[in-house]
């Protein structure tokens, strides 16, 4: 059976970009969020006045509630000088949303979130320095290789089909929303990002439009592993498959203790881009994010990455804000962008390729 043809479309330009020079991504979504200091009355809006549950926990609600809120933190991020802004995403699959008993609105969480962000980015756009949707799909509170219950290790509280139809239909409405990139992150658990890129790879097919992909995993604690237990090499060895854009880490540490292995994936993925975008430093709840790190710290220790030749994307993941971001930009535009040895198929098509994908 022939595979139809793939169009490049979107985010054609970003292979160049990184190959001149280090892109800025964005902060984190949830601190800024908390800036707002919203009730819960606030988040349900009059929509949703009379759910039976809790939302206030559920940022990706404000999507549909509040957008002007999205709205200002996205383009607080793009005046800070971001290349790239992350939808408003990260929870709004069916698996996630069940814990609000909203599941089915996470369609429409999606296209709202990327049209949000879309709208952001074409404000900010000119054609010296063009700004891109990054698409963004997180981990799920669940896990397709852990079990949920210690006196039965065969467990799961979620399959795989379950995850591919969650992330199949994330995707389709980010595209239609307008997304440029699609970013698979804060990946904890490989078996539920191999879910996410199948699902990727089948809209893809069934489409005929192929998005560039990134890939974030998680390093979780001192251990070098993710929480499924890979190392970060392992990791990489399982995912590439996908031939992503580009593969780095995100959350869970700062990048003092994220810099080893950003090295490690540095070394093990030399034909590929990497991106890296930690937290700001340690959980500290006496702070104003939440974090330790204030944007000079976070900016300096990049700027090493930076001047070490680690980096293609850099930003920042919990508790970093357009402050923080601001700063990493200042300091890691001094240096180029880390070399990459041969690129991967979509760097190396034209930018009208239709060619199928590779088997």
């Amino acid at each position: 059976m022939t595979r139809p043809s793939i169009s490049y479309t979107r985010g054609q330009q970003l292979p160049a970009i990184l190959a001149q020079r280090i892109a800025i991504l964005d902060g984190a979504m949830g601190t800024m969020i908390q800036r707002f200091k919203l009730t819960e009355e606030d988040v349900r809006g009059e929509r949703f006045a009379d759910h039976h549950k809790g939302v206030k926990n559920n940022g990706e609600l404000l999507s549909l509630t509040r957008p002007d809120v999205i709205r200002d933190i996205h383009e607080g991020y793009l005046a800070a000088g971001c290349d790239l802004i992350e939808t408003n995403t990260f929870g709004a699959t069916t698996v996630a949303q069940a814990d609000y008993d909203m599941q089915d609105l996470a369609y429409e969480m999606n296209v709202q979130s990327a049209k949000i962000a879309r709208a952001a980015c074409d404000k900010f756009s000119t054609p010296e320095k063009p700004r891109f949707v990054a698409g963004a799909l997180g981990p799920t509170p669940k896990t397709a290789s852990i079990s949920p219950d210690v006196n039965d290790p065969g467990a799961r509280n979620v399959s795989f089909e379950e995850l591919r139809a969650a992330y199949y239909e994330q995707t389709q409405a980010l595209v239609e929303g307008g997304a440029d990139v699609l970013l698979v992150e804060t990946i904890f658990d490989t078996l539920n990002a191999k879910a996410a890129l199948f699902a990727i790879d089948e809209f893809f097919e069934a489409s005929g439009q192929r998005l560039p992909l990134i890939i974030s995993g998680t390093v979780t604690d001192a251990s070098g592993r993710i929480l499924s237990g890979q190392t970060v090499t392992a990791f990489w060895h399982s995912v590439r498959h996908a031939q992503p854009l580009a593969i780095g880490l995100n959350c869970a540490l700062g990048a003092a203790l994220m810099r080893p292995y950003i090295q490690e994936l540095h070394r093990a993925a030399p034909d590929t881009f990497i991106s890296c975008y930690p937290n700001a430093g340690l959980p500290n709840p006496m702070s104003d994010t939440g974090f330790d790190e204030t944007p000079d710290v976070t900016a300096r220790l990049l700027h090493e990455f930076a001047a070490e030749g680690l980096v293609n994307i850099v930003g920042g993941c919990c508790g970093t804000t357009p402050e923080h971001i601001f700063a990493i930009r200042e300091k890691v535009q001094l240096h180029a962008a880390r070399p990459v040895k041969q690129g991967f198929f979509y760097r190396d098509l034209p930018i009208d390729a239709t060619d199928s994908i590779a088997a």
